[in-house]
């Protein structure tokens, strides 16, 4: 379903991503960790189309994303939706308002087709009852909730979530994570999940991929990442990292 070949990625002088290649089959979940600011949030944003490579390929199902124009585009990237770090709510629109959102700017749907569609997302994502409620009124954890509601009334394919538990406490953060294996379980969409929350997440994913000094260092099983002889990859899953190995 996601195919990186050959990534690379400069900003201002310097190199971000250096030759990243990467697969995710169809109704994979694969978590993708790696040290701060080094890249993981810009390769998502390279899958969904938001950056333009200075060289490789994304390929979506096939279709080479940096090469699509005007609709071929815009038909590959709604099949792709992307949960960020802290959910891009609008603060002046309702629970409700924020889910509907998608289907009123990009679907013809009708009112009470708009009105179904996000009852049944906010009831998938446990927030019955809250529609009328704004940003500023829940909780942190609701807010990632409302952020996922969102993503899935447009039924994507492909879901990116960009560090989903940031900010939250251990118990919501874990809760947060069982909604979205739950919701992938349920809708067989193709994941890909950055984040820290290390080790937890390798009970919840198909594979895991780390990215160091702009590469994928190491890909395989959450089982496999675990066992890894690498030392970069044995520090940075037990939290040593910044010991003795450089990180330049």
């Amino acid at each position: 379903m996601i195919e990186v070949v050959d990534l690379y990625k400069d900003f201002n002088g310097y190199e971000v991503l250096r030759g990243i290649n990467l697969k995710v089959e169809e109704g994979q979940t694969l978590a993708l960790i790696g040290g701060s600011g080094k890249g993981k949030s810009v390769l998502l944003k390279h899958i969904i189309g938001l950056i333009k490579p200075d060289r490789g390929r994304i390929l979506i199902d096939n279709h080479d994303i940096s090469k699509l124009r005007g609709k071929a585009l815009k038909r590959l990237k709604e099949r792709c939706g992307i949960v960020f770090q802290g959910g891009a709510l609008f603060d002046s629109l309702t629970v409700f308002e924020n889910v509907a959102f998608p289907l009123r700017e990009k679907t013809k749907m009708k009112a009470s087709q708009i009105q179904d569609t996000v009852f049944r997302e906010l009831s998938r994502v446990g927030l019955s009852g809250a529609e009328n409620k704004y940003p500023a009124e829940i909780s942190g954890g609701m807010k990632k909730r409302v952020a996922l509601a969102r993503c899935l009334v447009m039924s994507p394919e492909i879901v990116l979530f960009d560090e989903p538990t940031t900010g939250l406490d251990p118990l919501i953060g874990k809760a947060i994570h069982k909604l979205i294996r739950d919701c992938q379980k349920s809708l067989n969409y193709t994941a890909i999940i950055v984040t820290h929350e290390i080790p937890e997440i390798f009970s919840l994913v198909d594979r895991v991929a780390m990215l160091f000094n702009g590469k994928i260092l190491a890909i395989g099983t959450p089982e496999e990442i675990q066992a890894s002889k690498d030392p970069v990859v044995h520090q940075f899953i037990h939290g040593e990292l910044e010991g003795p190995i450089s990180i330049q």
